[in-house]
């Protein structure tokens, strides 16, 4: 591309053709990373300059591993590569007859434009749970929720009546799905080896872990055999497991069951659902439940020359997928080495997902595994579930850390990681009147 607009991102004009990136996540970086040393100049933006390991956020929420452990920065990625470029900054909109894109920081021609925004927490339009919940789907949301964790305690300790300090330590978990799931059996566990020793005072009887599920079953997307073994690991934990039940309200302190009932929650978790963000210049027509956006096989949007989308933004159905992919890492990481190989050979691609399996951990020794021939749990899928979660980590040091907290906490039963760090707030140096 000639004469290249670089309003606001102080890009080289090399006249190389542009691919840009929206998204570092699973997907974003994997096509960034596979495009290196290609002979396009690569533009990857993103509100965040770190790239965020999702499937370990209930860990930091729990205080088991530090945010930075599961984070790792954009930039350290793109090092070794002259032609990959990182510019933090926010997609405001999309101009497809122009083909130019709108961000926080200016406007930017491509020519190719590949959406990996992945997708947020989905409310279903209701804002008193979305403005009184707590949601995990960034480290930020993962480190509130462990102050949130961590304050309640502080908070019942000072109380004497019972009843407050059980609404205090109580949690309630909104989502059967993997995040529910794993979130609930972590709380659970320092609920039972953890917190007494750092709270000798309280008693822990009065905490409840509450689990409500709408459909009939835990990890509907898993086997029946995943879902009976989530369910028994979680009721060995103590965990309360509340199935085909439909939470339509929370005001921040009533939570309000599809069947009238009200009940009191002081910590309401929303794990029920995700959902992408409308980007303008995307026609509604291409556009599915769920705000993903609707792909032909290549991972090119359906009607829109030269605009992909790809992750868990992209609606592609398939014979064997007839409501599209799951939304998971894999097919992320297949979609992008996919597309990587359709810029750099100029050639035509079909995407056929190959299902490697999916896991979920719930405690300690506790796990469940579907793989494509067979299932099964326990201590060797929980150890399956270390290795895999391990390797999968951006960076050595990060795996290094995470590994040394994991075994520090399998052996000692301990996390020491507690720490309540709330935003800095400067003082005001007024007198007060």
């Amino acid at each position: 591309m000639e004469n290249i607009a670089n309003t606001g991102f102080n890009l080289p004009d090399n006249n190389k053709k542009r691919i840009v990136i929206v998204g570092a996540g699973f997907a974003g970086l994997k096509l960034a990373r596979k495009l290196a040393k290609s002979p396009f100049q690569v533009v990857v933006i993103d509100k965040w300059n770190f790239h965020q390991f999702q499937p370990l956020f209930y860990q930091v929420a729990t205080s088991g591993l530090e945010p930075s452990n599961i984070s790792f920065p954009i930039r350290k990625v793109f090092h070794q590569y002259k032609n990959l470029h990182f510019r933090n900054t926010a997609l405001t909109g999309i101009n497809t007859e122009k083909q130019t894109i709108t961000t926080t920081v200016g406007e930017l021609e491509y020519d190719k434009l590949v959406i990996a925004t992945g997708v947020d927490t989905n409310y279903y339009g209701n804002k008193n749970i979305e403005q009184n919940s707590i949601p995990m789907k960034t480290t930020a949301e993962a480190i509130h929720l462990r102050n949130k964790i961590l304050e309640s305690f502080e908070t019942a300790i000072l109380i004497k009546d019972e009843k407050q300090q059980a609404k205090q330590l109580s949690i309630a978990i909104v989502g059967g799905g993997p995040t529910g799931v794993e979130l609930a059996g972590a709380i659970a566990e320092l609920k039972n080896y953890v917190l007494p020793k750092d709270y000798p005072e309280l008693d822990f009887s009065l905490m409840k872990i509450r689990l409500y599920e709408a459909s009939s079953r835990l990890l509907s997307s898993m086997s029946e055999h995943a879902s009976t073994k989530a369910h028994q690991f979680l009721t060995q934990l103590g965990v309360e497991i509340h199935l085909n039940t439909f939470i339509s309200d929370y005001d921040g302190e009533n939570m309000k069951l599809a069947d009238g009932e009200v009940l009191k929650v002081q910590n309401l978790v929303w794990a029920a659902g995700v959902g992408g963000s409308t980007i303008p210049g995307i026609p509604e027509d291409c556009m599915k439940p769920g705000n993903r956006i609707v792909v032909k096989r290549d991972n090119q949007v359906d009607g829109i020359a030269n605009v992909y989308a790809i992750g868990d933004i992209a609606y592609m159905p398939t014979e064997l997928f007839p409501e599209a992919h799951p939304q998971v890492a894999q097919v992320a990481i297949q979609q992008a080495d996919l597309l990587a190989k359709h810029f750099i050979k100029d050639v035509a691609t079909i995407f056929e997902y190959s299902d490697k399996g999916s896991m979920a951990t719930i405690g300690r020794n506790m796990a469940v595994v579907d793989l494509p021939r067979f299932q099964f749990s326990g201590f060797f899928a929980w150890f399956l579930w270390l290795v895999v979660h391990l390797m999968a980590i951006v960076g050595v040091k990060n795996r290094l850390f995470i590994f040394i907290n994991w075994a520090h906490s399998y052996f000692l039963r301990d996390q020491s990681l507690r720490v309540l760090i709330k935003p800095f707030r400067k003082k005001s140096t007024k007198a007060s009147a």
